[in-house]
């Protein structure tokens, strides 16, 4: 075990109630009954998420244990939050939940739907009240964007699924029927139209949609790296699965020709095709590289310095593509062995004359352990991560579209790193072990309506397709159709 598990190890032991006592301490990060943390870097960065999400030099400033002002530096009065809520700063997710619904009120509900209200149980009504020096708000919408954008809830989660994750249906959005709704992204957009009811002179910052196209290159060849029993058993499942009797002689050839080039005929090498469907519709896509092998039946086949897979990191560069990080298996418990990954990947691109101005990643089968994995990144220097959508169901696991700011709520300190949020994975939608859709209507429905809320928002869409599931007419045709709707 590494020191910096141990710590987290410790921290979790030291606190096994959290979620029940009146007060806790964690880190340099207090939690009082009240719900206001008395940590100033809380403050500071829903400061920094205010400025890139309205344009506007807000600031917060506490008074006493329930009520939290926002004040604009350049105008007088304020907006006053005074119903505070303890437990959107404690770990676990065992919140009361209702809906608000803002039409009522005289506001614009982004989705033309009843606003989610996790850690309410019920709200006044009006919501929006003025009061002496500007207006009131009765729902604690801060803390609510502290609690989904930090995942506080996932902080010593107790139920994972098989591969040590934690899963969408134990989480506050899935057992309340909220995590196809951007929740964050819908509250701060009616905290928007309030700042502008206080500052009718403000003009706040517009956002544009766009698309990320991604791809987690976890097997780039089916048979240009398999060794003898692997290439049999991959031939041998072809014919009999596939009904592709050509496997026979199209494996053997492929795994020889596998030199110094994938070769055009494997029927995992859909690389150049997803390039070209990108820059089709003026998209960058990014391709993650496993670097490492911490579990040799989960992780790659390939090693990142094969010339076949140095060429094709040429290509994409080359291309205006990006190359990021796929962190081994069991690296998201291991910051070291993150950060090692990660100087590997770095020192093959830098041999390639491959620069970027940025580098992030994913993790291998979106595991995930909060704050640890954080950690890992800012350990391996990374820029951004892009993991945090579930598994098992497409969705918005940190309520919003738009990256972010990480932030470790248990140390209690902003991090320099940024979270783009996964909102699809194909296999989420289309594989029979999640959702189960397939590739027809029905799974087309279900990534455009994912889609079409962060248009909505003016968001970001990042979708996850691996380069292994292209491999018939009807999953291209269904990509395809995801990224041009």
């Amino acid at each position: 075990m590494n020191d910096m598990t141990a710590l987290y190890d410790r921290n979790s032991q030291a606190r096994p109630n959290a979620s029940l006592n009146p007060s806790c301490v964690t880190g340099n990060l207090t939690v009082v009954a009240s719900g206001v943390t008395s940590s100033e870097p809380v403050l500071a960065w829903l400061e920094q998420i205010l400025l890139e999400r309205f344009g506007l030099p807000l600031k917060l400033e506490r008074d006493g244990p329930e009520r939290l002002y926002l004040r604009h530096a350049e105008a007088p009065g304020h907006i006053l939050f005074d119903r505070l809520q303890p437990g959107f700063y404690l770990a676990g997710g065992d919140l009361p939940h209702c809906q608000w619904s803002a039409t009522a009120e005289g506001f614009r509900a982004p989705l033309d739907l009843p606003l989610p209200a996790p850690g309410a149980a019920s709200l006044p009504q009006p919501l929006v009240e003025p009061r002496a020096g500007g207006l009131t708000i009765h729902y604690d919408i801060l803390g609510m964007t502290y609690w989904m954008l930090s995942r506080q809830e996932e902080v010593d989660a107790q139920v994972l699924d098989r591969h040590g994750r934690f899963p969408a249906s134990v989480s506050h959005a899935g057992r309340h029927g909220y995590l196809d709704r951007p929740v964050v992204d819908e509250w701060l957009a009616v905290l928007g139209q309030v700042i502008l009811r206080q500052w009718p002179e403000a003009q706040l910052r517009r956002h544009v949609f766009a698309q990320r196209p991604t791809h987690d290159v976890d097997r780039p060849s089916r048979y240009g790296f398999a060794r003898d029993i692997k290439l049999a058993r991959a031939m041998l499942g072809d014919v009999l699965l596939h009904r592709r009797p050509q496997a026979l002689v199209v494996g053997p050839w492929v795994r020889l020709s596998t030199r110094r080039r994938l070769h055009s005929l494997d029927p995992l090498n859909t690389f150049d095709w997803l390039m070209d469907v990108s820059e089709r519709h003026g998209l960058t896509s990014a391709f993650y590289f496993i670097c490492g092998r911490t579990d040799p039946r989960k992780d790659a086949d390939y090693e990142p310095e094969h010339p076949a897979m140095r060429d094709l990191m040429r290509r994409m560069h080359a291309r205006g593509h990006e190359i990021g990080l796929h962190p081994s298996y069991h690296t998201f418990r291991n910051p070291k062995e993150l950060a090692n990954e990660a100087v590997r990947l770095r020192r093959v691109c830098a041999e390639e004359g491959i620069e970027q101005a940025q580098w992030g990643g994913r993790m291998h089968y979106l595991r995930w352990q909060m704050p640890l994995t954080l950690q890992g990144y800012v350990q391996a220097g990374l820029d951004y991560d892009t993991t945090l959508g579930y598994a098992e169901s497409p969705g918005f696991r940190c309520g919003t579209c738009f990256d972010y700011p990480a932030f470790d709520p248990v140390k209690g300190e902003p991090l320099a790193l940024r979270i783009r949020p996964l909102i699809a994975m194909e296999a989420s939608v289309i594989s029979p072990l999640y959702l189960g859709l397939g590739t027809g209507e029905e799974a087309f429905r279900c990534f455009s309506k994912l889609k079409a809320r962060c248009r909505v928002m003016g968001g970001v869409f990042t979708l996850l397709w691996h380069n292994s599931e292209l491999t018939t007419s009807d999953q291209r045709e269904l990509y395809e159709r995801v990224l041009a709707d």
